[in-house]
């Protein structure tokens, strides 16, 4: 059971952490939208093992289609989530902020898939709750949005709402 003094040191320390990506982000004038994208491109595979098709066009297709559905999922959520969104992309973005808070040293289109599944395991497990947000923020973000879409339904046998 974790005590209130270490709840609110890993509290100061993720808005902290936080904070930093989000001004590193601002000063840097980095491109959200691009940001978001090329760490989905990369998470996608991982989130969705077993979903997606095995390779080649229909891959690429799929993962595309995903990222796009997870940013009109972004759009869609309240302005004060899609910022906390923003700046956990830019969180992982940014590579000093990446590197410490995944351990993924170099850009994510080089991360191997055992790296990315290394850290979402880390940050699914995390002690520290923020950690714990983050891994989860992403895992439903990802997942909700392939499964909203009708060409992922008949992978698992759903046929769709009841016709009234």
């Amino acid at each position: 059971m974790i005590d209130r003094r270490s709840f609110l040191k890993a509290g100061l320390a993720g808005s902290a952490l936080l904070a930093a990506g989000g001004l590193a982000a601002w000063f840097m004038g980095r491109d959200a939208t691009r940001d978001r994208d090329e760490v989905l491109a990369a998470l996608i595979p991982v989130l969705l093992a077993g979903a997606l098709p095995e390779r080649g066009d229909d891959r690429a297709r799929a993962v595309s289609r995903c990222t796009l559905a997870v940013g009109k999922a972004v759009e869609g959520l309240s302005p004060a989530a899609q910022h906390e969104a923003g700046q956990l992309f830019a969180l992982l973005s940014i590579a000093p902020t990446r590197a410490l808070t995944t351990g993924i040293t170099g850009p994510w289109a080089q991360a191997s898939p055992e790296e990315i599944g290394a850290f979402l395991d880390r940050w699914r497990f995390h002690s520290w709750a923020l950690l714990q947000t983050g891994y989860q923020a992403l895992h439903d973000l990802v997942t909700g949005s392939w499964y909203a879409d009708e060409a992922a339904w008949s992978a698992i046998g759903y046929g769709g709402p009841l016709k009234l």
